[in-house]
């Protein structure tokens, strides 16, 4: 579990920066869209050297998959789109506390309902109160800066 949650943490560290790098990206170029573009071809790049070396050569299956499963794509892209936006006139931090709020409420109803094939874990009280007090610990922070 610790490599799991290492690894979460990770990727958590790397959302603000991807945010902060694509935002000055897309003023460089003038164009958030643009900046995207470029970003999902870098992506594009890795994701499938990652997966020519590590594999299992299972691509193929994607067609017989289920379509609404490909929303994935078009909210990765709408993140990237969003953020690059947004950030560079409402704040890093700003940004990514919405986000972050976003998270955990789409999480949570995920996650009691079993959303998309997920582990059921349901909200109770003491659940509540932790997302609860996670997110007042976001809100705090940007109140304070």
């Amino acid at each position: 579990m610790t490599q799991y949650a290492l690894l979460m943490l990770a990727a958590g560290i790397g959302i603000p920066v991807l945010a902060a790098l694509n935002a000055r990206l897309g003023q460089f170029l003038g164009a958030p869209g643009a900046a995207t573009v470029v970003l999902f071809a870098v992506a594009f790049a890795a994701a499938l050297a990652f997966y020519l070396l590590v594999g299992p050569k299972t691509l193929t299956d994607v067609v017989s998959a289920p379509k609404h499963l490909m929303l994935a794509g078009l909210l990765v892209a709408f993140y990237v789109l969003s953020i690059t936006h947004v950030a560079p006139h409402f704040g890093v931090g700003n940004a990514v506390f919405f986000v972050l709020l976003g998270q955990l409420i789409s999480a949570a109803a995920i996650d009691h309902f079993g959303l998309f094939g997920a582990q059921v874990s349901p909200i109770t009280a003491m659940r509540a109160l932790g997302i609860s007090v996670m997110a007042a610990g976001v809100w705090i922070t940007q109140i304070a800066a």
